[in-house]
């Protein structure tokens, strides 16, 4: 992998990419705004692609769903994934639904050896409509299941070991769920696959005290700045994303806390640092 850092396009910072350069080496695009047949969307969507690479990001595949995956879905997922060619396609480790009916949520799943054939076969299936490896996301979490058999970091180890699939690594959520679980962030870390990582977020949260909710509408705070740093050790260069869905700033803010991603890879991996003109 290559050391790269990216934003997630929002509506409100399209004219900004529109109409100058944007020190960002990727963006991120959600891809369920886009499954449509045409409009204003797939127009600014096209013309900011010119400019820049893509990845594609979903958070309604409900890959946990029981009774597989939506066909239609997957055929409109596969038309954008032709029409922005992106360097990944990624969705969410949960499920978002049941009985034809959008929850509008991402659900966290039971960590069992039941759910792990079912997550396994509707990776698959993607996959196969993909015709490319499939990018999960660990979610936050705030209750467990009784019925959890083992980690969360075991549970997404096998399902990329049988599935082939890989990983996006949401290093905020990461930390929201050890916070509320009582678990060592720095062991989920440790107990991934390096190999199978493609991709990290950074977000904020809400803190409430005694639990912490994943709402990606405040800036990234220290201690999971720190996470990052402990993530870049263990898993080496890996593109990296701010996603802010809600109380989203200016550009120029987001700008300056990609920058401090930046910075602090750097520190890691100093070679990565750009040389100054004339240098």
């Amino acid at each position: 992998m290559t050391l790269s850092f990216g934003l997630g396009l929002r509506t409100q910072h399209y004219n900004d990419f529109l109409t100058a350069p944007q020190p960002v080496d990727w963006l991120e695009v959600i891809s369920d705004n886009y499954m449509v047949d045409g409009g204003k969307p797939l127009t600014m969507l096209d013309r900011i692609r010119a400019d820049y690479p893509m990845t594609m990001h979903g958070v309604s595949m409900s890959i946990g769903s029981i009774n597989g995956l939506d066909e239609d879905y997957l055929k409109k997922l596969k038309k954008l994934e032709q029409r922005i060619e992106p360097m990944w396609v990624s969705d969410h480790l949960c499920w978002t639904g049941c009985h034809g009916k959008k929850l509008h949520d991402l659900m966290p799943l039971p960590f069992t050896l039941e759910a792990i054939d079912v997550v396994v076969r509707n990776v698959q299936q993607a996959q196969e409509v993909l015709q490319r490896p499939l990018v999960l996301e660990n979610v936050s979490s705030y209750v467990e299941f009784t019925s959890s058999e083992m980690t969360e970091w075991e549970f997404l180890s096998e399902v990329c070991e049988r599935a082939g699939s890989e990983l996006l690594l949401d290093i905020n959520n990461i930390y929201v769920s050890a916070v509320n679980h009582g678990f060592k962030a720095e062991d989920f870390i440790n107990g991934v696959p390096a190999d199978r990582v493609r991709q990290f977020h950074l977000a904020g949260h809400q803190n409430n005290g005694d639990y912490l909710i994943d709402t990606h509408d405040h800036p990234v705070c220290g201690d999971v700045w720190d996470l990052y740093i402990y993530a870049l050790i263990r898993f080496g260069e890996t593109p990296t994303m701010i996603e802010r869905d809600a109380n989203i700033p200016p550009l120029e803010e987001l700008l300056a806390e990609l920058d401090k991603a930046r910075n602090l890879a750097y520190s890691v991996f100093p070679k990565n640092v750009p040389l100054a003109k004339g240098a």
